[in-house]
């Protein structure tokens, strides 16, 4: 793609090293695109030898038959004992024991199992599906032949075996207790009868653990319980033992709820407390008889003689011979025998009344020295009982420790033998795992998987594509795009060329409304910005090695500036490989070289054309050292007496690397063009150039991209070759 002049900002004469966002950052989604484009070819070639590898290998692959049975795992802790440990029992245990669950069903010794319970080791059948010759041939050769070494048969087990665990897929269901065992064979029956006996040997494995951990705590508990018997009996004897020494004789005792015998009643707590209540009994006594012995002393009656039914009744006659008495004298004097014998009879109860309250005192005073003499004799007792309960007291310590050791011994025995009843039915409990679906023979093959593969082989494709299209950019290290031109080498770019390919750039050049012609005109349009004045009056035209463009850029850009009219002249300064004569079809007899050697009238050297645009000075005869030439100041000379007679002069340099004449030239010149063929040179390589003229003191206005392919042309040329030579908004 080629830029216009009409479309491009004014370059500054000297390129200051800023970059201008807008205008040469390229999105990098659309550098991929279009390294992607460069190098599609090859990324195509990659592919479709992916794909066709792919799609042979799954039309080569043996089909692979899966065969999955689905189990249901359920946790069931198993202990020894029941005493609980320090951490809690759901702690990570859950996790813990799936994983080991799942690793039981990968052991080398479940594979051993099937291979046993199958007897695959004598199978050829089976080897035969997996593709794999067995090691020492077959089990019976025939009938005659002798039967298979147990080295040879252990060989073929081992093989089996790794066979099964290299085919066998453990897929636990996440979130669920659910697993599924798969198995992978060429034969699906096999396959369906190897998932189905993978399950069956797990679950009997599984309930062989049981019982063999159960058998061996058995053993354990059988031996512990052994000792523990011999020590519950010990304690016990020493505790009777020590109870019998030492009198203790316990009439009550309870169990706690952790197992703990405390007494509660014993032959001398019981007798104390009976003796206890006796004595509180005669105290109360002894105080009630005290009372009522001391009231009748001090008022010569007591509440027993006046509750007497005897004092009662005489008191109650005297009182009726007393009223009748009070009548008696009412009517009579005391003389009256009536009278003297009704007061007889009254001093005669009387003295029955103080008899009978004297016999009451008696009693009251002997029952209160009955009292007292149990009461003290009740103290007695209970004092000595005191004494025994005292020293049962400081025994029963001892008793206590023996009661605890019996207990303890008593209870650790009582669970042993409850653990050792329990796992004696362990084994016949319900199994943890169950079986949810059996493995049916497959109808179908499960691989190879034509589309999996074909999209693997894609994935695989694009890569290697990227991998090699990454390797070929780093070793690509020339210009693929105009605006590489302005980040790269910080100098501006003044126009593209694109690449005629077979077409014959002269005849392009000839055509002003070509591709070609309009991209030269680019050019010339952007040197007019290059200077204050417009299109430089003298430049050079190099390259950094030959074959870049740089003889038909710099008779094009002649060609441009002789069509506006102006008076051109186009000097071969290439005077080791001179060309230019022959793309003008002029001679090449006299030229620079002539005027270089001491010749003075450069004007019979020149060669006008017949319209007076373009002139041309060939390079002349070729010298034997045109280095030596260039050296002096003929050169500087000749420029200045042509500047006087043209209006511009393009001269057409060497290449620059390898030679000197390019930096010996552009002393004479106002500046330099450089020439860079797109995807030539390396990038060092025009660096390399580029420093050679800066440290000539040369100025450089720009570059010139040659051969540019249509295909790199959109990189940042947005309209791409349409009318004429399109559009362009790079600088």
């Amino acid at each position: 793609m080629l830029q216009t002049s009409f479309d491009q900002q004014h370059a500054p004469p000297a390129y200051d090293g800023r970059d201008d966002a807008q205008s040469t950052q390229i999105p990098l989604l659309l550098q991929y695109w279009n390294i992607a484009y460069r190098w599609k070819w090859v990324i195509l070639g990659i592919i479709a030898a992916c794909i066709a590898a792919g799609l042979i290998v799954t039309l080569l692959t043996t089909p692979t038959y899966t065969a999955t049975s689905r189990i249901e795992i359920s946790r069931e802790p198993q202990r020894i004992t029941n005493v609980e440990g320090l951490e809690s029992e759901e702690a990570g245990q859950d996790l813990e024991f799936y994983q080991t669950q799942y690793s039981l069903l990968e052991a080398q010794s479940l594979a051993e199992r099937v291979a046993r319970q199958l007897n695959l080791a004598a199978n050829d059948a089976f080897f035969a599906a997996h593709g794999v010759e067995p090691g020492q041939g077959t089990l019976f050769a025939d009938r005659n032949s002798r039967a298979m070494s147990a080295t040879e048969r252990q060989q073929r087990e081992k093989q089996a075996v790794e066979l099964l665990r290299n085919n066998v897929t453990i897929s636990p269901i996440r979130g669920s207790r659910l697993v599924d065992i798969s198995y992978d064979s060429a034969s699906p029956a096999l396959a369906a009868q190897i998932a189905n006996s993978w399950t069956a040997q797990f679950i009997q494995s599984s309930m062989d653990r049981r019982f063999a951990s159960t058998a061996d705590a058995r053993k354990f508990l059988e031996a512990r319980l052994a000792d523990l018997r011999a020590r519950l009996e010990q304690s016990e004897r020493d505790l009777v033992g020590y109870a019998a020494q030492k009198g203790i004789v316990t009439l009550a005792a309870t169990e706690t709820p952790d197992g703990k015998t405390r007494t509660q009643r014993t032959l001398v707590t019981d007798d104390l407390q009976a003796l206890n209540a006796a004595l509180a009994t005669a105290t109360a006594e002894r105080v009630a008889a005290e009372s009522r012995a001391r009231a009748g002393n001090a008022r010569g009656a007591t509440s027993d003689a006046l509750s007497n039914q005897a004092i009662a009744t005489l008191r109650q006659r005297r009182a009726e011979v007393a009223s009748e008495y009070a009548k008696m004298m009412v009517q009579f004097e005391p003389g009256y025998p009536g009278a003297r014998a009704l007061k007889q009879q009254v001093e005669a109860l009387d003295a029955s009344i103080a008899r009978e309250e004297a016999r009451v005192q008696t009693s009251i005073s002997t029952e209160y020295r009955a009292a007292q003499q149990r009461e003290d004799g009740l103290k007695a007792q209970v004092e000595a009982l005191k004494g025994r309960l005292g020293l049962q007291e400081r025994d029963s310590i001892q008793y206590n420790i023996y009661q605890r050791e019996a207990d303890t011994n008593r209870e650790l025995y009582d669970g042993l033998l409850q653990r050792y009843k329990e796992i004696g039915v362990a084994g016949v409990g319900a199994n943890n795992i169950a079986i949810v679906d059996r493995a049916k023979i497959p109808d179908r093959p499960s691989a190879p998987s034509l589309p999996l593969n074909l999209a693997l082989a894609l994935l695989g494709g694009l890569v290697l594509a990227a991998g090699a299209t990454f390797a070929l950019e780093q070793i690509d290290e020339g210009l693929r795009e105009p605006g590489q031109v302005n980040r790269i080498l910080q100098i501006p770019l003044l126009g593209s060329v694109p690449d005629v390919e077979d077409e014959d750039a002269l005849a392009l050049l000839a055509d002003p409304k070509s591709m070609v012609s309009e991209a030269y005109l680019t050019v010339r349009s952007n040197l007019a910005f290059s200077t204050d004045h417009g299109v430089p009056r003298s430049l050079m035209v190099t390259s950094t090695r030959e074959a870049e463009g740089k003889t038909t850029t710099s008779l094009a850009l002649a060609s441009v500036l002789a069509r506006t009219s102006k008076n051109t002249l186009l000097v071969d300064a290439d005077m080791r490989s001179p060309s230019m004569h022959s793309y003008l079809q002029r001679e090449n007899r006299v030229g620079l070289s002539n005027f270089l050697a001491g010749e003075n009238d450069w004007r019979q050297l020149i060669q006008r054309s017949k319209d007076g645009g373009l002139s041309l000075l060939a390079a002349g005869p070729a010298p034997p050292s045109a280095a030596e030439l260039l050296s002096t100041d003929r050169m500087l000379l000749l420029m200045r007496q042509l500047m006087e007679e043209f209006d511009h002069i393009v001269v057409d340099s060497p290449p620059i690397l390898g030679l000197a004449d390019a930096p010996l030239l552009s002393r004479a010149v106002e500046g330099c063009v450089i020439v860079i063929e797109a995807e030539g040179v390396a990038v060092r390589g025009i660096n390399a150039a580029i420093d050679r003229l800066r440290a000539s003191q040369a100025h450089i206005y720009g570059a010139v991209l040659t051969k540019l392919k249509r295909r790199q042309a959109g990189y940042g040329y947005g309209y791409g070759y349409g009318y004429g030579y399109g559009r362009d908004r790079d600088n």
